[in-house]
């Protein structure tokens, strides 16, 4: 019975066979007569039937499977124990990651060497030097030029105009400041890099032979032997008058008994009581100057019609007129008395200066500036008279004499405002390019640039305890220098108008006040430079403004042709006393 199933199976398969031959030779004739060029047919091949002759009974073979490539052995793995709940999907995948890393892990790589701490500290140093290297090229590349020339020059590499129509040596400077910072603020740093090291290399390739000879032949002008005998009249005064200064301070400091807070609040109750107490017309042509006597009994005053006047203030609250000057041919600008003398001095735009007495006789002409004249100030000591001019130039004069000792420059503009220092040591100038400057008379350096209004200055003033320098100016405010510190100390948004006069009380320096085009004078306590008292009488803008030794007046003269004084009411009530 096995024998014979066998048999038929057998048969059964080579039936099969030859059937799918058969289908697979049909299906090729059927392609060959379809297809377009004859194709060789594929056949696979024939199976022979196998015939069926008697053999022994077989016993039945299980089909035998072909194996498969070997598979790479891989190396044990120690696998870290399974992580509970959530953190075991992400620990599988984090440890197959890491088998893949170290399956591709090239020999040689960094992946293999772990960096020590020496290589971490030298790359942290490498990387500090860098960044500061990269700061102080950032820092040398927003560096504003202060010379006018490079400004010009730095715009050029910009590609900006080096100057446009109407435009100030300032302007220019802070045209630039705004176009540095905008590129440094849109990240073309690399630009204004490239601009610096263009200078630097330019500065480098200059002639070696015009430095050397810049060096060798420094420019200077000898004075005249005046001048030197004048600077050593100057420093000899200045020595003793700085020496009872300081010594008196010292005095002050140390004695328990005095109450220099008790002093100021007293000078302050006596300028917040200031009230009018005498207004007189000063001339038919608006008024540009006024000057008080060192004693307080003459006021001395100018006007645009070239006239100077005296008045006699002792018999307030009118004033009389002693006398008139007359000798200029231009409109007056500046009149001031003499610290020791009565004597007069009178600027005017027909560019000289004149010396009068109190009966007004002309006793010297200073004449030498190429443009009308500013403002004038006599030297402490009473021999020496300053002048300011539109020439660019401020000028130091001998008053016995009438020689000119000295002509300085060093304003870019036009010089407006002079005032000595107290000791007589110092002199400040102030002008149209915004630059306040402060000059040693005994060497005849500039000591001091004080850079910081942004519009003309048109008044300054020293303080009496040495070391504070008030300005005031077209930007409407009025600054305090501190000169130990050389920089501004407080700044007082003074007036809705430009600032035409600033003054200290002579006395203590306890209060300041300033003179505006708004009409107004305003009083300023020294201590915190608050606002103290408004003056606001007159009609027009005012244009000067002074006050008595003894702090007890002050006056102020405007375009409204008028002279205002005023005085305390404590004051009015003593003279009222002795009166009677």
């Amino acid at each position: 019975m096995g024998v014979e199933e066998d048999l038929e199976d057998l048969n059964a398969l080579a039936e099969s066979t030859d059937a799918a031959v058969d289908s697979q030779a049909a299906l090729a004739s059927a392609v060959d007569s379809v297809s377009l060029q004859p194709v060789p047919p594929i056949l696979p091949p024939v199976i022979p039937s196998l015939a069926a002759p008697p053999v022994a009974p077989v016993p039945a073979i299980p089909p035998v499977l072909r194996p498969l490539a070997p598979l790479p052995i891989r190396p044990p793995v120690f696998r870290p124990p399974a992580p509970k709940r959530d953190e075991a999907g992400s620990s599988d995948s984090d440890s197959d990651d890491d088998d893949v890393g170290r399956a591709g892990a090239v020999p040689g790589s960094t992946a293999e060497y772990e960096i020590t701490e020496e290589s971490r500290l030298v790359r942290e140093r490498h990387e500090k030097a860098m960044h500061d290297l990269m700061m102080k090229r950032r820092a040398a590349a927003l560096a504003v030029p202060t010379n006018d020339k490079a400004v010009r020059a730095r715009l050029r590499r910009l590609g900006e105009p080096m100057t446009l129509f109407g435009e100030r040596e300032m302007e220019r400077r802070d045209r630039l400041r705004m176009l540095m910072a905008k590129l440094d603020a849109e990240g073309q740093l690399e630009k204004l890099m490239k601009a610096h090291e263009d200078e630097e290399a330019a500065a480098s390739a200059a002639p070696e032979d015009v430095e050397e000879e810049m060096l060798q032949y420094p420019f200077y002008t000898e004075g005249s032997k005046a001048l030197s005998d004048a600077r050593i009249d100057i420093a000899k005064f200045s020595i003793t008058r700085a020496a009872v200064r300081l010594d008196r301070a010292r005095r002050r400091r140390d004695d328990p008994d005095e109450d220099v807070d008790a002093e100021i609040d007293w000078a302050l109750k006596k300028a917040e009581s200031l009230s009018l107490h005498c207004s007189e017309i000063g001339d038919d042509r608006p008024l540009s100057g006024c000057s008080f006597s060192h004693d307080g009994k003459l006021l001395a005053t100018c006007s645009m019609s070239g006239v100077a006047k005296l008045w006699d203030t002792c018999r307030m609250p009118q004033v009389n007129k002693v006398s008139t000057l007359k000798g200029h041919t231009e409109r007056a600008t500046d009149v001031a008395f003499s610290p020791v003398q009565n004597h007069v001095a009178t600027a005017s735009a027909d560019r000289t200066a004149k010396l009068w007495n109190t009966e007004g006789t002309i006793l010297k002409t200073f004449e030498g500036h190429l443009d009308r004249l500013g403002r004038i100030a006599f030297h402490p000591s009473g021999k020496y008279l300053g002048t300011t001019s539109f020439d660019k130039t401020w000028r130091l004069w001998d008053i016995e004499s009438g020689e000119e000792l000295l002509l300085q420059e060093g304003h870019s503009r036009s010089v407006y405002g002079i005032d000595f220092h107290r000791d007589g040591s110092l002199v400040a100038s102030c002008g149209l390019d915004a630059l306040a400057r402060v000059w040693d008379l005994r060497t005849g350096r500039s000591i001091l640039a004080l850079e910081g209004h942004v519009k003309p200055i048109l008044g300054i003033s020293f303080s009496p305890n040495g070391y504070h320098l008030a300005t005031g100016g077209e930007d409407n405010t009025c600054r305090i220098w501190d000169l130990r510190k050389k920089k501004p100390f407080y700044i007082i948004p003074a007036h809705a108008n430009l600032v035409s006069e600033v003054k200290f009380e002579p006395q203590e320096g306890y209060f300041l006040v300033t003179a505006s085009y708004d009409t107004t004078a305003k009083v300023w306590s020294a201590r915190d430079f608050k606002p103290v008292k408004t003056l606001s009488v007159h009609e027009a803008k005012i244009t000067s403004v002074d006050i008595t030794a003894d702090a007890s007046h002050i006056v102020t003269v405007s375009h409204d042709r008028t002279i205002k004084l005023w005085t305390s009411t404590d004051d009015m009530k003593e003279q009222a006393m002795d009166v009677d």
